[in-house]
């Protein structure tokens, strides 16, 4: 009869042996299809998911509500980012900035995952074919609060920018503190010039608070843009407009 010992480190090794290792590219969906998005007079085409492989954090692969609220205000209000040089934090496949590219003379598009980065690319290059773009457009890697991430940027441009730009990129209260602290850092370079502009979609009283809490410890003053306010995918979604006090 096998002793208790034996007995048991039979039992560990069926457990071992039914472990099934997974590599990463198991949770990525490259399926990208090519979609058309009108805001206003502008048509763009650019692939993305119409599902996001969320288990593996690829939620960039597809456009979130807060992303064509930021769009439809942009395509209304030009004038925002004619000229201007503008840096947009969690870009995704990068439809906010690539429209940003119509107005603006240079889009610095960013991403912490590079799957993410990688549709952003694609996407760039669509563009330049395109009569309408007119900005430089590039893509870097930016994991928020990562000092070496942001100072590789800042290096590449030492005048800073005129506009931040995030479209729905509120949703983990983990990962705010970090997200104000990128963006202070950058509005700071051009002191009293450089603005904030977030299109914020409201998922929890929770959250809402602390957006605002943040803002206010980073000595930031938050305006909601009148006339934004709206209801976006069974969401209520706003404007923020946020600047240094």
């Amino acid at each position: 009869m096998a002793d208790s010992g034996s007995l048991r480190k039979r039992e560990e090794k069926e457990e071992e042996d039914d472990i099934v290792c997974l590599d990463p590219s198991f949770f990525v969906d490259r399926s990208y299809e090519m979609t058309t998005f009108t805001f206003g007079s502008h048509e763009l085409r650019l692939l993305c998911l119409r599902a996001a492989s969320t288990d593996f954090d690829l939620t960039g692969q597809l456009v979130w509500p807060g992303a064509v609220l930021m769009n439809n205000y942009l395509s209304q209000h030009p004038e925002i980012v004619k000229g201007c040089s503008v840096v947009e934090l969690g870009s995704g496949i990068g439809i906010t900035g690539i429209l940003c590219s119509r107005f603006c003379k240079e889009v610095v598009l960013t991403d912490h995952n590079d799957e993410v980065l990688e549709i952003i690319k694609k996407n760039i290059e669509l563009q330049s074919c395109s009569e309408n773009a007119h900005a430089v457009l590039t893509a870097e890697k930016l994991e928020w609060g990562n000092s070496d991430h942001l100072s590789g940027i800042i290096e590449k441009h030492p005048g800073g920018f005129d506009l931040v730009l995030g479209a729905d990129i509120c949703f983990q209260q983990s990962s705010i503190s970090c997200l104000f602290d990128t963006v202070e850092r950058i509005v700071r370079i051009q002191a009293g010039k450089c603005r904030f502009i977030l299109a914020y979609v409201s998922r929890t009283k929770v959250m809402d608070a602390l957006v605002l809490k943040e803002a206010e410890k980073h000595g930031m003053r938050v305006e909601e843009v009148n006339g934004t306010r709206t209801t976006i995918s069974n969401l209520e979604g706003v404007i923020f407009d946020i600047t240094l006090k």
